[in-house]
């Protein structure tokens, strides 16, 4: 997910011009994941308190914190594996924002997230996450806290949306507009080379 400016092309040898497999793999999962996460949390929130609504619930929470712990894989995985280098075409201000805005999808991954299973605590209601494993409590209930951990959830996951419009607004310009192959590096091979 993220490339530092300083990991940019021509500094020796050729490095492998793509993501490794796990790299790739957690990437994909998690952006399935918070494609499919940010809507139904959208349609969840909408409807009367009903068993439907607290099945959606349950799910949404269950994937929630299924993307916190790829996520924190992810991290744990990038801190050892060095993403490939960037082309050298790619001027060196682009190369800061796209840090930049990759260090705040991670944050905003992480703590997303972590927000929800913060509110649920406040809420009063334990995440049994996937209905099996009871998860502690990461707040005493306050249900004035609760509705404030509503808040910031909601901001941090439109905060989170409009990051990942630009994320791949600026992918789809690497690879339609630059075509520098910025994209294909989060893809694997289609063929042999």
């Amino acid at each position: 997910m993220s490339s530092s400016p300083s990991s940019r092309a021509g500094t020796g040898a050729a490095p492998d011009p793509r993501y490794s497999g796990p790299a790739m793999l957690l990437h994909w999962m998690i952006a399935v994941l918070i494609f499919g996460l940010f809507p139904l949390g959208l349609y969840m929130s909408e409807l009367a308190l009903s068993p439907r609504k607290i099945e959606l619930y349950a799910w949404h929470k269950w994937f929630g914190l299924t993307v916190l712990l790829l996520v924190v894989l992810r991290v744990l995985w990038r801190i050892g594996h060095r993403p490939p280098p960037l082309p050298a075409s790619v001027p060196r201000w682009q190369a800061l924002v796209a840090d930049a805005l990759h260090k705040l999808l991670y944050l905003l991954i992480l703590a997303i997230p972590l927000s929800g299973w913060a509110l649920s605590s406040a809420a009063g209601v334990q995440v049994v996450w996937w209905g099996v494993l009871p998860l502690p409590n990461l707040l005493a209930p306050d249900h004035a806290l609760a509705r404030q951990l509503a808040e910031v959830h909601e901001w941090l996951n439109f905060t989170m949306a409009a990051l990942v419009l630009a994320h791949v607004g600026a992918a789809l310009k690497h690879q339609f507009v630059d075509r520098d192959g910025v994209l294909l590096r989060m893809l694997p091979r289609l063929s042999k080379e």
